[in-house]
């Protein structure tokens, strides 16, 4: 009885983990897609990757098991978290960032390790509202520490 118990055991945790996509690994022919890991009951990342697609990057959707996950590996400081996260090129983009921002980040390349705009701000790309006073992007440097990326 132990060893069937034991058998459906594993058997469960390989369908659970073949069922939903967790590959968190960005191979090298993926880097230059903007890869947006994202819950499966959200609904605004689906709008954010329209709105990403609509400004020309190529988007890679990845729903996943545990958002808080991704967000350890990519050492996103909690006062600096959305409800998704995307990567490119080695850096991670936090929440409804606006396309400028990230189009600044990958021509300017700064020695961070990702761009952020904390919550979920109403008239942000994706979300709805109106945008009410500007949008502080922040930079979240290798070391945790956050300063001023731009306004928008």
């Amino acid at each position: 009885m132990k060893k069937a118990l034991l058998v459906l055991a594993i058997f469960l945790i390989a369908l659970i983990a073949g069922c939903s996509n967790t590959n968190t690994d960005i191979a090298d022919e993926d880097r230059s897609k903007l890869v947006i890991f994202r819950d499966a009951g959200c609904g605004c990342c689906g709008q954010y990757a329209a709105y990403a697609r609509e400004k020309g990057f190529d988007v890679d959707v990845r729903t996943v098991g545990s958002m808080n996950a991704i967000k350890m590996q990519y050492k996103v400081p909690g006062e600096m978290q959305s409800c998704h996260t995307s990567v490119i090129e080695g850096y991670f983009v936090e929440g409804h960032v606006p396309a400028e921002a990230i189009r600044k980040l990958l021509d300017e390349r700064p020695d961070i390790a990702g761009i952020a705009l904390p919550g979920m701000p109403m008239g942000s790309p994706g979300m709805t509202g109106s945008k009410s006073g500007q949008f502080i992007i922040h930079a979240i440097g290798k070391d945790g520490g956050t300063s001023e990326f731009m306004r928008i």
